[in-house]
């Protein structure tokens, strides 16, 4: 199965098409929500089928609920299946999270302790997503806003023993971590150098807003502004480890103009070209 191309990419919105029709190959994929494209056809697809005859495509999951207490939908499994038998994309990726309880379903990513029973639960799910889809699953690193009592592990060698139990891969969201070591009052670059660096198939970066609480600042992951320089940062010091990565520029609320997004996306040519330094014009 081909893989994402070492490159930029960047989130599709579809206010942009007319503009990304126009350039094609100005970045090297486009990220799509899965969810967007469980109808049978209609504008969505028209436009997902031409964005996919000029790029690589990468399918990314928010519904699934991986962490979810109950079992997957399997309805929704069987839909996902379709879509990616129809567009074929390069990548699959979902979150270490739930999103749903019983027949009721949140507009929110929420967390999970990390301990053996919850292991358990998303090892078993994310091994039924790969057989139900017949590929390879990338788990995204959640951002967090607490930590639970519950937890008798890491995030990180949680993950590195789900990659070890299901043969997963992993999406490496750095402005993720930089969100939840601020909020966790934790270190990023400890959380960093622990993380299965040798598993990550993409990363994301995106920026978020702050809130001056008294017990310090809170960060929330609002894909809504440009990634802040402490993430570019961390990203190349990430990039310097593992070499080129596939890089998705997430930017999901108050999308700003296409030509504002490909300067992000340039920012991070510049990173896995070589330079540690983003900031350089």
């Amino acid at each position: 199965m081909p893989a994402l191309p070492a490159t930029p990419g960047l989130s599709f919105k579809p206010e942009h098409f007319d503009e990304i029709a126009a350039r094609p190959g100005a970045v090297g994929f486009y990220e799509v929500h899965a969810e967007n494209y469980m109808g049978a056809g209609g504008p969505p697809h028209a436009m997902l089928t031409r964005l996919r005859s000029d790029h690589a495509l990468s399918l990314h999951g928010v519904g699934l609920s991986i962490g979810g207490a109950g079992p997957l939908d399997t309805d929704h499994l069987r839909r996902l299946r379709a879509l990616v038998d129809r567009y074929q994309p390069e990548s699959f990726s979902e979150h270490l999270a739930w999103s749903s309880h019983g027949a009721a379903w949140l507009n929110d990513l929420l967390p999970l302790p990390y301990n053996e029973e919850t292991l358990d639960r998303v090892c078993e799910h994310v091994d039924q997503t790969q057989e139900a889809l017949g590929r390879r699953l990338l788990l995204e690193n959640p951002s967090s806003y607490l930590a639970f009592e519950a937890s008798t592990m890491s995030e990180t060698a949680f993950l590195r023993s789900a990659v070890r139990r299901t043969g997963c891969g992993l999406l490496l969201d750095v402005a993720n971590v930089f969100v939840s070591a601020t909020n966790l009052r934790s270190d990023a670059r400890s959380y960093l150098a622990d993380f299965p660096l040798e598993a990550v198939g993409e990363i994301h970066l995106a920026g978020h807003t702050a809130e001056d609480l008294p017990s310090g600042p809170l960060l929330i992951d609002t894909h809504g502004a440009p990634v802040p320089d402490p993430v570019w940062t961390l990203y190349a010091e990430v990039i310097a480890r593992t070499g080129p990565l596939p890089t998705l520029i997430e930017w999901d609320t108050d999308v700003p103009a296409f030509t504002t997004l490909l300067d992000e996306a340039a920012r991070a040519r510049r990173v896995l070209e070589g330079g540690r330094d983003a900031r350089a014009a």
